[in-house]
Order: structure tokens, then C-alpha cells, then sequence
């Protein structure tokens, strides 16, 4: 937890806040999303790993916008 938000720390200082945050917290969804999905089983269905790849897809964008 203290690594993640030293990371975000670090991330502020070339992005903006509201990008930076909303990056972190779209890790943190979708890291915890994946972890359920293997270590305790949660189901998994086309849906729902459509729409985490939906969540990588817009934390991509919104770095790759706000960086140009």
C-alpha cells in the first residue's frame, strides 16, 4: 500500500491529479478484479472480462491524452 501511493506521488509530479487518481484507482479495480478471479474463484464470464478490458483500455487513453 505505501509503494502505491509513493508510485501515485511520483505520477502527480508529470500528470494531472484528477488523471493520476483516476489511473490508480482503475489498477487498483482491475488488479483486484483478476485476483479474486484466481485466487478465490470468483466466476469469470465474458462480460466481465470485457468490461475489465474495458477499464484497461480507458486507463490507457487517459494516460496516453494527458501525457501529449
Amino acid at each position: 500500500m505505501t509503494a502505491s501511493v509513493v508510485l501515485l506521488g511520483l505520477a502527480v509530479r508529470t500528470l494531472p491529479i484528477g488523471t493520476s487518481y483516476a489511473v490508480w484507482t482503475g489498477i487498483g479495480s482491475v488488479g483486484t478484479a483478476i485476483l479474486g478471479i484466481i485466487l478465490f474463484h470468483d466466476p469469470t464470464s465474458f462480460w466481465r472480462l470485457f468490461f475489465l478490458c474495458g477499464i484497461i483500455v480507458c486507463i490507457t487513453g487517459l494516460f496516453v491524452v494527458s501525457k501529449t
